[in-house]
């Protein structure tokens, strides 16, 4: 397999869906009760799909391109066009809930000032900012809040923890 297009999507494949995707979909279904299913999964659909020449898999920016073309009778256009959604962490309206006061207290308190790896007034204008559902800072506060903790953890040391110990904590 020469083209680095397909050795992209073997990569996806082999790594991304099953170490990824899909262990993250299997964990939150058992969660709740649910029974997901696969369907363009199956290994005679993969086997197939995999045989066939890189432009009908993805033309131009449109992924799926043969599946697409195979199914347009039966879908309404609107969805064929549809970008990808994933299901993401609602860190933003974690942030601007119950966590907001904690991650507040740990990225502008005393163990982060000392550290000195970002402006605690800018921090303090993205959290204002964020609260108020002005401007969304939720993954780059999240950012901050891992690399904090992190930092506590393994820089800092045992002694230095203070509550909430681990981001899990705080949502």
């Amino acid at each position: 397999m020469k083209d680095p297009r397909e050795r992209m999507l073997r990569a996806d494949q082999h790594l991304y869906l099953p170490e990824d995707i899909l262990s993250k979909v299997d964990r939150m279904s058992m969660a709740h009760s649910l029974e997901v299913r696969t369907p363009l999964l199956d290994h005679h659909l993969v086997e197939f799909a995999a045989a066939l020449p890189y432009n009908l898999k993805v033309r131009g920016l449109t992924s799926k391109y043969l599946l697409k073309r195979a199914v347009r009778d039966l879908v309404p256009p609107p969805l064929l066009r549809q970008r990808k959604r994933g299901f993401s962490v609602p860190v933003g309206r974690w942030l601007r809930g119950g966590a907001g006061a904690h991650a507040r207290a740990i990225l502008l308190g005393p163990a982060a000032h000392r550290r000195e790896l970002w402006s605690l007034e800018f921090v303090r204008w993205m959290l204002d900012e964020h609260e108020a559902g002005r401007q969304d800072f939720g993954r780059r506060l999240w950012a901050l809040l891992v690399l904090e903790v992190w930092a506590r953890l393994h820089v800092d040391g045992a002694a230095a923890r203070t509550p909430p110990e681990t981001l899990g904590d705080l949502v």
